[in-house]
């Protein structure tokens, strides 16, 4: 069906003049390009091959089809002279023509192409924009569709406008239907088909009553190549180099190159100059260029020929549709774990992710491409040193405000399936209020525990305003989100009672990413003993023991020196006290790096440190550090707080009295003088971190997501590690 602005649009298209039209197009266009560039001319989620392809015949490396819109009587005078062209190159395409349009195409023509080695297809009926005003009125035209395709022994078809609802499609007898795209953001319905291959679309997958084509299905071919009217008519681009890259890109990745150039639009040598046309010199270079570039790599094929060798596959591969997610985090993207790994569990298999961030420094761009992921850096924080509350909360009505706004306008233009909003704050998920009113889900991510980090933080105890505004907060936006994870057992059942989310929440611990954090060779040649802390600078983090403790440790061992990676606001005293304890240069303050750096970072140390304070926030707070030092192989003291009790014992960490800092330099002096209980300590501490890895918890978190979306909540049933159900809360199994 269409919407109420594409019926306008049509309503308005045969008053307004075709200049005028064009200019609305192009200043649209100009935000459109604006908003797309991680997504238009390519959208790196769809270079997936279906489950099950088996490749392209003949070995190929990619395939190309060459296909034709002819929308008028300029266009349908050009097509001897475009496909004499094609055939002096080797190629050969398909001409899509209107059946009852503002011309007419007599047999003579299409039996001539046909007879030189080229297709005919069915373009739309009468190209008027109205074929999918109703179900009914679509039911009566493609009766008339089907006596054209008939009689002039088609066997594809290609709607007006790229306008479609694949499902009413199927009243079409036709081998293959080409009306969809990867990715084209300036369509009418400028929603993809994800994915740059062939794919079924079955009868079963039909309903409504409506008649069915006799073939039980048929095959969609999208075109991967931007649209020629609007590269050069809207974008007025003067060369193909965005067709040339987009090729390469499909190539590289074995797809299916199909391109659609209307003959309307192409200025062959010798026709004046007009706005309406383009040099027939753009596509001969393309065209040239696959010879040139490609030759003998590429099957080069009629659309019906695609669809035939698809349909023939024993198992036609079926279109798994791209889910669009976004994810909102108050946080510097590229350091934080537990984001990136959902963010790319979800890119690798196809889907499109955008993940709206912090900036940490100014040499990093505001957009980027990580691991498949958009990566959109909003607002710049070059720092993390807010000491008073107002300080620590106008940032984030700030980020809440700029993400709401970016968020609304990408859901404006293609809707969201979901949206995965971390805290902190816990009010940050009503960025997402646009998105949940065209249905998205959403999940809300709890890191840590609001009303407990905001009291260490600032001292609020627990009766205090703050805290019960905090908490009234929590309450609210639990109930904004349709699913809440939790990052630790301990917290879970807490928030189940304060906001009555019985039934609608998760656990996931900080579980590890194993293809990052994993042992690697040693590259280090010196005799340094590196003590290693990674994270948030804050007093709970206990830094400040933990420098009190290796004044002893280095007096024991000189060649000892301590690595502190990290930012916050307790980092310009932490790093006074040093000055004060009469460190010299055994104690070293880093920025903060990413995941993939830190975890370099700490395999090539010999011993991390998390001392955290048991009487403070800090007390249940899961510190994924744990897990990473023994992802890479690392032994790790640790402080006796009650979440890490419960998760570890004395097989896989070294434990010490918290806030004892005489107690924390004899278990690192321990650990770094006996090679022995390293050995054992990292031998456990592996198998145990293999155990409860990410790759094992990954199929759960891409459940949740696939139920929240389809509607299936017995695919969201997975409230804690490794267990079926948010009602049962046990720990994951201890180490040996």
């Amino acid at each position: 069906m269409l919407t109420k602005s594409q019926k306008l649009y049509y309503a308005l298209k045969p008053i307004l003049p075709w200049r005028l039209r064009f200019a609305l197009r192009r200043f649209a266009a100009r935000r459109i390009v604006a908003h797309s560039r991680t997504t238009w001319p390519i959208d790196p989620s769809t270079r997936f091959a279906p489950d099950g392809w088996p490749g392209w015949p003949q070995g190929k490396k990619f395939s190309v089809v060459l296909t034709h819109d002819v929308e008028g009587a300029p266009g349908l005078a050009k097509c001897r002279q475009l496909a004499a062209l094609e055939e002096s190159l080797g190629f050969r395409s398909s001409f899509n023509f209107i059946p009852e349009g503002d011309y007419r195409v007599g047999a003579p023509l299409r039996e001539e192409l046909a007879g030189r080695g080229f297709e005919v297809g069915v373009h739309d009926l009468r190209h008027d924009g109205k074929l999918f005003h109703s179900s009914e009125q679509f039911r009566a035209n493609a009766h008339e569709i089907n006596r054209h395709v008939r009689e002039w022994g088609a066997v594809g078809y290609r709607s007006g406008f790229m306008m479609r609802n694949l499902d009413w499609l199927h009243q079409l007898d036709v081998l293959y239907d080409s009306s969809t795209f990867d990715t084209d953001p300036f369509e009418p319905q400028p929603d993809g088909a994800g994915t740059i291959f062939p794919f079924w679309i079955g009868q079963e997958e039909g309903g409504h009553g409506a008649p069915r084509s006799s073939r039980g299905g048929y095959v969609e071919l999208p075109y991967t190549l931007p649209q020629d009217s609007t590269l050069f008519l809207v974008l007025r681009e003067s060369s193909p180099e965005i067709w040339i890259r987009k090729l390469d890109w499909v190539a590289a990745q074995g797809g299916m190159v199909l391109v659609n150039v209307h003959p309307d639009y192409i200025r062959f040598d010798g026709d004046p100059a007009s706005p309406r046309t383009y040099p027939v010199a753009f596509y001969t270079q393309v065209l040239e260029h696959l010879r040139r570039k490609y030759a003998g790599q590429y099957w080069h094929a009629l659309p019906r020929e695609v669809a035939a060798f698809t349909a023939g596959l024993p198992h036609p591969p079926a279109r798994r549709k791209a889910r669009r997610v976004c994810m909102v985090t108050h946080s510097f993207y590229e350091s934080d774990n537990r984001v990136t790994r959902y963010a790319e569990a979800l890119a690798a298999r196809g889907d499109h992710v955008d993940v709206v961030a912090l900036r940490r420094s100014p040499d990093l761009p505001t957009h980027e491409v990580i691991e498949g992921v958009n990566v959109v850096r909003l607002q710049d924080r070059f720092g993390k040193n807010e000491r008073s509350k107002f300080a620590y909360l106008w940032p984030l009505l700030r980020f809440l405000a700029v993400s709401s706004r970016w968020i609304t306008g990408q859901s404006w233009r293609q809707r969201y399936d979901l949206v995965h909003v971390h805290n902190m704050p816990d009010f940050l998920v009503f960025a997402a209020w646009h998105p949940r009113l065209t249905g998205a889900k959403i999940i809300l991510d709890i890191h840590d525990i609001v009303p407990e980090f905001y009291g260490s933080k600032f001292g609020n105890g627990e009766g205090s305003l703050t805290t019960w505004a905090l908490k009234i907060v929590e309450r609210w936006s639990a109930h904004f989100a349709h699913h809440v994870i939790v990052s630790n057992h301990l917290w879970l059942e807490t928030y189940r009672e304060r906001t009555g989310m019985e039934g609608r929440c998760s656990v996931f611990i900080n579980n590890v990413d194993s293809r990052i954090f994993q042992p690697q060779p040693r590259t280090r040649t010196d005799d340094k003993q590196i003590v290693i802390f990674p994270g948030g600078l804050q007093w709970h983090q206990g830094l400040d023991i933990a420098l009190h403790a290796f004044k002893t440790v280095s007096a024991r061992l000189p060649k000892a020196e301590f690595h502190i990676y990290g930012d916050g606001n307790m980092k310009p005293s932490l790093v006074a006290l040093a000055r004060d304890l009469g460190f010299n240069g055994n104690v070293k303050f880093f920025e903060p790096v990413g995941v993939r750096q830190v975890a370099r970072i700490m395999a090539a140390a010999d011993l991390g440190v998390v001392p955290k304070r048991a009487d403070s926030f800090g007390n249940e707070a899961y510190s994924t550090k744990i897990m990473e030092f023994m992802s890479v192989g690392i032994p790790v003291v640790i402080s006796r707080t009650k979440i890490d009790q419960f998760y570890f014992n004395d097989s896989v960490a070294r434990f010490f009295e918290s806030g004892d800092a005489a107690a924390l330099a004899e278990g690192m002096i321990e650990v770094l003088e006996n090679p022995e209980l390293r050995r054992r300590m990292v031998s456990n501490a592996s198998a145990y971190a293999d155990a409860h890895s990410w790759k094992r918890r990954k199929m759960d978190y891409l459940r949740i997501v696939d139920g929240l979306i389809d509607g299936h909540p017995d695919q969201i049933s997975l409230g804690t590690d490794g267990q079926d159900s948010d009602s049962n809360i046990s720990p994951p199994a201890k180490a040996p």
